[in-house]
């Protein structure tokens, strides 16, 4: 059976308040109890548990950080950066993946509500935030992330996805694109929806310009690839002169399809991707893709959630990066 904090104190010959001392405030013990005390500890082996104090504290010193697609490599950068700006501050980031999934969703946030986390950083589903709300009642302080939140009671994250999706679609516009196929789904994300948005603003302020919309179920190299299929299959005539895809992931797919079936980007379909992922400008044709700053985010993210726990009553702030453009082979053909 593992050692205890009283087979410690009977070790050391203190009472458990002391050795609780030492564990937790070591100044208030005399330096010779506190050596006894680790010489104890050492011998015995004892794991002090971390776990049950924290919960009796009120709450962990864990963070919640639910994303879209942990597969998603914007994603994998934003957890990153998160992780380590919750390090500095001594508290740990739990990661989990709702895959797009609701159902999936609200199993996380219960496990995170029965763990007690310090906060919980989130980029959600749907536009149903009922949950969240009940967890922000009860204390916890919620973040979202990749989510504007203006008009929520939540602190956010996020990028102008409209802004992107209009700068993407000027960008074809100007290499003299007109018919442009927007990949991407699911259509009830809001990422998805928004960049579409701009991506058709964009199409409105080019004359002949138009954007048909080709929705997948998921934001992935095989939708793509399945994606490439469907627009080789249409009719020459019918078929866009660009691609603009919803993510990197999807416009990775989308160049693989059109390869394997021997047509040349740019020259004859153009393609661009949203999130400017590393993989990006080492695919074959090098990917040009709306750049979003996912280590800004992540660092972002737990610094809103720190002012969130430090100050409840405080308004939520709601942080929007500007998205850049980065022009690769895959819109402009290089210079010979």
């Amino acid at each position: 059976m593992a050692a205890g904090i009283r087979d410690v104190a009977a070790a050391a010959s203190v009472s458990v308040g002391t050795v609780s001392n030492v564990l937790n405030a070591p100044e208030r013990v005399a330096p010779d109890t506190v050596a006894r005390v680790h010489a104890a500890i050492e011998r015995l082996g004892f794991v002090r548990n971390d776990a049950a104090r924290q919960l009796r504290a009120g709450r962990s010193r864990c963070v919640g950080l639910l994303v879209l697609d942990v597969g998603n490599p914007f994603f994998t950068d934003v957890a990153r950066s998160a992780e380590r700006r919750a390090a500095q501050q001594d508290l740990v980031v739990l990661l989990g993946t709702s895959d797009d999934d609701a159902g999936r969703e609200r199993a996380y946030l219960d496990t995170f509500d029965e763990q007690r986390v310090f906060g919980l950083l989130i980029s959600p589903v749907g536009d149903d935030l009922d949950r969240l709300r009940v967890l922000h009642g009860r204390g916890v302080p919620v973040v979202l992330v990749d989510r504007d939140g203006a008009g929520t009671p939540f602190p956010s994250v996020a990028v102008d996805d409209v802004a992107g999706g209009h700068l993407a679609v000027t960008h074809l516009c100007e290499q003299g694109r007109r018919r442009i196929a927007y990949v991407g789904g699911p259509a009830g994300l809001r990422q998805v929806a928004d960049r579409l948005a701009g991506a058709r603003a964009a199409a409105a302020a080019h004359p002949g310009a138009a954007v048909e919309v080709l929705a997948t179920d998921e934001l992935s190299v095989l939708a793509g690839r399945t994606a490439a299929e469907r627009l080789l299959a249409l009719p020459p005539a019918n078929r866009p002169d660009a691609v603009f895809c919803a993510n990197d992931l999807l416009a990775i797919g989308v160049l693989q399809g059109l390869a394997a079936a021997g047509a040349s980007v740019p020259g004859d379909v153009a393609v661009i991707g949203y999130d400017d992922i590393d993989f990006a400008r080492s695919t074959s044709v090098p990917l040009s893709s709306i750049r979003q700053p996912a280590a800004d985010i992540g660092a972002t993210a737990v610094d809103l959630l720190l002012v969130a726990a430090e100050t409840p009553e405080a308004e939520p702030r709601h942080v929007v990066f500007t998205p850049e453009l980065v022009v690769r082979d895959s819109t402009v053909t290089p210079a010979p």
